[in-house]
C-alpha cells in the first residue's frame, strides 16, 4: 500500500497503468550550466550515472532526449554537405542508451538543414549501431509555444509556426527515405506545451506527427494557484488536454496517437513563480507525487533534468538538476519512490 496521488488516479483510469512499461530517461542539453560545450566524456559520464542513480530504487533511466543532433559550436557551412553530429551519439552507443533524437527547429532553415546533415553524418559514421538505439525523432521543441507568445518576431531564432514545423517534418521523412532507411520505422514527433497543442492553428502539426511530446511545468504557471500541493492536479490537467488533442487526430497504425512526457520537473533552487516555491523539499514532493506515478505507466517519460544545462536559468539561480556536474553520483534529494510523503493524497491501494 502507498498513498495514491492525483496523477496515479488519473493515469489508472486511462488504463495506462499496468500496460507494458514506458521508456524512462532524462533531457540532456548540448551545453553545461556555464554555457561551455559538452563533449563525449561528459555525455558518457551522464549516461552511465543515469542507469545507476543513487536512491532511485533501481529504475531504468536508460533513455536520453536530446535537443539537437549537432555538436555544440558547429556552424552552418553552405559549401559542405556534412555537419558534425553530437558526441552524445557515440556516448549512447558505448553505454547502450536509447536516443530520442532532437532536431532544433527555431534557428531558421539553414540551421535545420545542418540538423539533417548531422543526422546523415551520424548514420554514415556509426551505421546501425546508432540507428538501432533511436527510439524516435523530435522535430523541434516548444517552437509553437514561443511563436504563439510573440517571441518569434522579436528575437532571432526563437519559435516557428505550424507551417514551418510541418515542412520540416516532411523534409525529415524525405531524407530518411532517401538516405537513412534504418530510421524508416522510427516515429517522428514534435515537442510542445499543451497551450500550443490546443490551438487550432497548430492542428496541422498534430496530424503530421506520429506522436506528441508534452512539456509541463506547474512551477512556471504563475497565472494559476500553483502551490506545490496543487502541482499534481495542474500537471495532470495539462497532460489530459494534450491527450485529448492526440485522440482527436488521425490514428497511427490503427491506434490513438501517443503522447510522450518529454519535460517536467520542479526546481530545488530559484525565485518563486506565483505561488510556486523552489526548494529541495518541493522538488522531492514533485518527484514523488508526479514522477513516481508516471514511472509506473506505459508512457515514455523524460524528466527535466539530470544535470542543469540552461545557462540563463542557472545565472538567475534556478536549478532543476537532480545532480550537480561536480558530482553526478549524488542526487540533490532522495529519489526513492518506495515511501511517499503523507501530503500526497488519500490512502488507496493501487
Amino acid at each position: 500500500m502507498y498513498l495514491m496521488t492525483a496523477v496515479a488516479v488519473s493515469l489508472a483510469t486511462t488504463a495506462l497503468a499496468g500496460n507494458q512499461p514506458g521508456l524512462l530517461g532524462f533531457n540532456y542539453g548540448a551545453t553545461n550550466e556555464d554555457g561551455s560545450c559538452r563533449g563525449y566524456d561528459d555525455f558518457l559520464r551522464y549516461f552511465q550515472n543515469a542507469k545507476t542513480l543513487a536512491g532511485a530504487d533501481g529504475k531504468n533511466f536508460t533513455s536520453a532526449r536530446l535537443y539537437t543532433s549537432i555538436q555544440c559550436n558547429n556552424t552552418y557551412d553552405p559549401t559542405s554537405s556534412w555537419a558534425e553530429p553530437t558526441s552524445a551519439y557515440k556516448a549512447a552507443i558505448d553505454t547502450n542508451t536509447n536516443i530520442l533524437v532532437g532536431l532544433w527547429a527555431s534557428a531558421g532553415s539553414q540551421m535545420y538543414t545542418n540538423e539533417l546533415r548531422s543526422l546523415t553524418a551520424a548514420y554514415m559514421q556509426y551505421g546501425e549501431a546508432f540507428t538501432n538505439l533511436v527510439i524516435g525523432i523530435s522535430v523541434g521543441s516548444e517552437d509553437l509555444y514561443r511563436h504563439a507568445s510573440g517571441l518569434a518576431g522579436k528575437y532571432v531564432g526563437v519559435g516557428a509556426d505550424a507551417k514551418v514545423i510541418v515542412g520540416y517534418i516532411a523534409d525529415l521523412r524525405s531524407l530518411i527515405k532517401q538516405s537513412i532507411p534504418p530510421l524508416a520505422n522510427k516515429p517522428i514527433g514534435h515537442v510542445d506545451t499543451y497551450t500550443a497543442w490546443i490551438l487550432p492553428e497548430n492542428a496541422a502539426v498534430v496530424e503530421a506527427a506520429d506522436w506528441l511530446g508534452h512539456n509541463s511545468f506547474p512551477y512556471w504557471e504563475s497565472d494559476k494557484n500553483n502551490t506545490i500541493e496543487n502541482a499534481p492536479d495542474l500537471f495532470i490537467s495539462a497532460l489530459d488536454q494534450t491527450r485529448q488533442i492526440a485522440a482527436q487526430s488521425s490514428s497511427v497504425c490503427g491506434k490513438d496517437k501517443e503522447v510522450w512526457v518529454t519535460e517536467t520537473g520542479w526546481p530545488h533552487a530559484g525565485e518563486s513563480q506565483g505561488a510556486a516555491v523552489a526548494s529541495v523539499e518541493n522538488a522531492r514532493f514533485y518527484w514523488t507525487s508526479v514522477g513516481c506515478d508516471l514511472f509506473q505507466t506505459s508512457l515514455n517519460v523524460f524528466w527535466y533534468i539530470l544535470i542543469d544545462s540552461n545557462a540563463d536559468q542557472v545565472r538567475n539561480g534556478i536549478e532543476f538538476g537532480l545532480t550537480r556536474n561536480s558530482d553526478v553520483s549524488r542526487p540533490v534529494f532522495n529519489l526513492s519512490c518506495s515511501s511517499l510523503p503523507d501530503s500526497s493524497g488519500g490512502k488507496c491501494d493501487i
